[in-house]
């Protein structure tokens, strides 16, 4: 699973030109705010998921309306530590395409009608989704920070100045 093409994460940012480091840097940002914007959709799904599972298991079922809220409450308490950006993924990125396609093949819209093997392996999907999306991240992270490490070698050995931020 690559959403936006992150490129190769293995190069080298000391050997990119300082404008070039900057760019490849916003990239990946973008490119790792995408994959967290669906990664968090995701988890959504597979959490009301899990809890129509779980009510399958007392005997209930899960009211989509009523519960909502109370379902994804938990998601919205957690997080990254990094701080947030604005985010905007277009509809018809192809990650979120991705995870739109898997759901419906599964009868995500049918949550509460489908039977318990149905409902096994959409939760299989959406886990192994989720999954998929958080290694992504995690890849895009450290290549982020490297590019961050390189940047501030830069400006603490002189390499870089201070002012040449105000030409960008």
């Amino acid at each position: 699973m690559t959403s936006s093409s992150p490129g190769d994460l293995g190069g080298d940012p000391a050997t990119l030109p300082l404008a070039g480091l900057r760019e490849e840097r916003q990239r990946l940002q973008r490119v790792e705010d995408a994959v967290s914007f669906v990664r968090r959709i995701a988890q959504g799904r597979l959490d009301l998921v899990r809890a129509e599972v779980r009510r399958r298991g007392v005997g209930e079922h899960l009211d989509v309306d009523s519960d909502l809220a109370e379902v994804l409450a938990t998601r919205m308490s957690g997080g990254s530590n990094r701080p947030p950006r604005d985010t905007e993924v277009p509809e018809d990125h192809p990650l979120l395409a991705d995870l739109d396609e898997r759901c419906e093949r599964l009868g995500y819209d049918r949550i509460t009608t489908l039977d318990d093997e149905g409902l096994a392996a959409l939760e299989s999907e959406l886990d192994g989704f989720e999954h998929a999306c958080s290694a992504e991240r995690h890849a895009l992270f450290d290549r982020i920070d490297a590019m961050t490490a390189e940047l501030v070698r830069r400006y603490r050995d002189g390499d870089a100045s201070i002012e040449g931020l105000l030409d960008s």
